[in-house]
């Protein structure tokens, strides 16, 4: 069987009926582009998905990397399909004319990367990895290094990483221990080891540029003591060219429960006397620099993890309508031809919680990107402020929501083919066992949940928290007026005082000195605030589906149009039905500074 990798109708909703990405060409940036510039953009995305990526998904996850201890051998595929993607243009799509992008607004790029990353997440991991790199460099190393490293990196000739975790120091980066120490060229001499470095050994490119967190020595303790240093594999020479092997060294690669396409490194720094590093901005600034590519990251991981249940989505309801199995309860007539498995009432709720899941986690990061685009070309200043607020603000929520509600979604893909999607033979199983690292990685969940309780929603006097709330409430008062959707609206309006008074006593008992207790089941705020957001983004899709049912012409909506417009306000519901009310079991939890998991001592475990 043959499922589509994404579906093309949901994405032109996404794009033009959802965000009016259209309206974008009257901003100078995108005056060259129209629809169907963007939609070529697209088509792209899918003509080099389906060519290179989708026909070795397997081979790529039954063949990892291996280390013989001197180089990195993988498929050859591999290599193929990341070169196909650069010549494409795809790996820049976003990046400036002059720097050899197609200048496209960020939620067209990622509608065409999409494609790419529903059909091989862990291929594709490469190229992200760099095009974040060289965004960090523009947005904060100087004029001469941002010449020398980023220029081959966006030709695909260099590729990218960020190298931050430690075997002592994981998410808590104050403990980390690589040293940096000034020499007299002006360069740094870095020395310590590095885990999980995703992309950091290969042989892709001719080079490979990790950006490195080091302490600086006679730096601050703690995170105020950390800076950021580019470490090349190898160094350049005056007119560019390759140079000697800098002192960076592949200690190892880990094995993966999925991602398997893509390495992951244990990286030595400075065994022979120290690894050449070069300063990126100012000293015991780094990690502010990092966050840049972090926060990156995680918008590209939750739409990572969006399209991965996209994907599975896709797949499992293929099978679930070609798939003959039993018959309704109503029918006792055993001659009677069994029914395909879509009619049975159970596995219609699997699919409308996947399609409820993975539609709305796209929804949600597509928003992310085109605040994004509004924060740099909005037409007006306070338009561009209002845009990055909101993106700061939402970026936790962004990153862990569609990680946590998108492997729940392929596990119920597996669910709806049964023992069938157990077995390797089918590949919702692996589209699991990728989409599950997403929970973990550029911060887990517990640490995105504390991120929003603790920083995000008291910033800037409770700016964003105030500027998302009002978002939603408009939203509400737009569809109130709407027959259909006005119960809905009521829901969520109720919602929104539900999370004001969660708020309101969390930020008490922090400010009570309750703290630690006050963040002990961060999670579950994280939960009950995103399943609000993630409502809020399913009601402005049913304000468009709405406006699609009736902007019908006077000879009536075709049947299929009807029906996707039908699909979006029962998922939808679906999601208001089953999910949303959810918000206030957690709501009573958080707001009874619940002690449970808080006075539960190590030896009782």
């Amino acid at each position: 069987m043959v499922a589509p990798i994404l579906n093309q109708r949901d994405l032109e909703f996404m794009l033009y009926e959802y965000l009016d990405a259209e309206s974008l060409t009257s901003r100078a940036r995108y005056a060259d582009h129209n629809r169907e510039t963007f939609q070529a953009a697209i088509d792209t995305g899918r003509t080099v998905a389906e060519k290179y990526l989708l026909p070795i998904r397997g081979k790529v996850d039954r063949n990892e990397p291996q280390f013989d201890g001197k180089r990195v051998s993988m498929i050859p595929e591999i290599k193929t399909a990341t070169d196909a993607i650069i010549d494409s243009g795809l790996a820049f799509p976003s990046a400036d004319y002059d720097s050899g992008g197609m200048q496209l607004p960020l939620i067209v790029a990622s509608a065409a990367s999409g494609y790419l990353s529903a059909a091989g997440s862990t291929t594709v991991g490469y190229i992200s990895l760099t095009v974040a790199n060289c965004n960090t460099l523009e947005a904060h190393a100087s004029a001469e290094l941002v010449n020398q490293w980023v220029a081959p990196m966006r030709e695909g000739r260099f590729m990218g990483t960020m190298a931050m975790t430690e075997p002592g120091a994981g998410s808590g980066l104050a403990d980390l221990t690589t040293s940096a120490v000034p020499a007299d060229d002006g360069s740094y001499r870095i020395t310590g080891s590095k885990i999980y470095i995703s992309g950091g050994d290969h042989e892709l490119s001719e080079n490979i540029v990790h950006l490195v967190l080091a302490r600086v020595k006679g730096a601050p303790k703690g995170v105020k003591g950390i800076s950021l240093f580019l470490v090349p594999k190898f160094l350049l020479n005056d007119d560019g060219s390759l140079g000697e092997r800098n002192d960076v060294w592949l200690a190892g690669l880990f094995h993966k429960m999925g991602g398997r396409g893509q390495t992951s490194c244990a990286m030595s720094f400075g065994e022979q006397g120290g690894a050449v590093g070069y300063l990126i901005g100012e000293e015991n600034k780094g990690l502010a620099y990092m966050f840049h590519m972090m926060n990156e990251a995680r918008i590209m991981v939750g739409t990572g993890a969006a399209v991965t249940a996209l994907t599975g989505y896709q797949y499992s309801l293929d099978y679930a309508k070609e798939r003959p199995q039993g018959r309704l309860p109503s029918c006792k007539d055993p001659h009677s031809p069994p029914v395909n498995i879509i009619e049975h009432a159970d596995v219609k709720r699997m699919l409308l919680a996947q399609k409820a899941f993975a539609e709305g986690a796209y929804a949600l990061c597509l928003y992310g990107a085109q605040l994004n685009d509004d924060e740099k070309t909005a037409p007006d200043q306070s338009e561009r402020e209002r845009a990055s607020l909101l993106l700061d603000f939402l970026t936790p929520i962004i990153k862990s929501w569609p990680s946590e509600y998108g492997p729940r979604a392929n596990s119920l893909a597996i669910q709806v083919l049964g023992g069938a999607g157990y077995i390797n033979e089918h590949p919702v199983e692996m589209f699991y066992r990728d989409n599950r690292l997403n929970p973990i990685h550029e911060g887990t969940y517990g640490i995105q949940s504390i991120d929003l309780l603790a920083r995000k929603v008291p910033m800037q006097q409770m700016a964003g928290y105030r500027a998302c709330l009002q978002e939603i409430a408009e939203t509400c008062a737009e569809a109130g007026g709407d027959a259909v959707l006005a119960p809905f609206a009521t829901q969520l309006e109720t919602s929104l005082e539900v999370v004001q008074r969660t708020t309101d006593t969390l930020l008490g008992a922090m400010a009570g000195g309750s703290i630690d207790l006050a963040l002990a089941n961060s999670v579950k705020y994280l939960e009950l605030f995103g399943n609000v957001v993630v409502a809020w983004v399913w009601l402005r899709q049913g304000l468009a589906a709405q406006r699609g049912l009736q902007a019908s012409p006077a000879s009536g909506l075709h049947p299929d149009e009807e029906s996707f417009y039908r699909g979006k306000l029962q998922a939808l519901k679906y999601f208001y039905r089953f999910e949303l009310p959810k918000i206030d079991a957690w709501a009573n939890l958080l707001c009874a500074l619940d002690d449970t998991t808080y006075s539960t001592e190590a030896a009782w475990l």
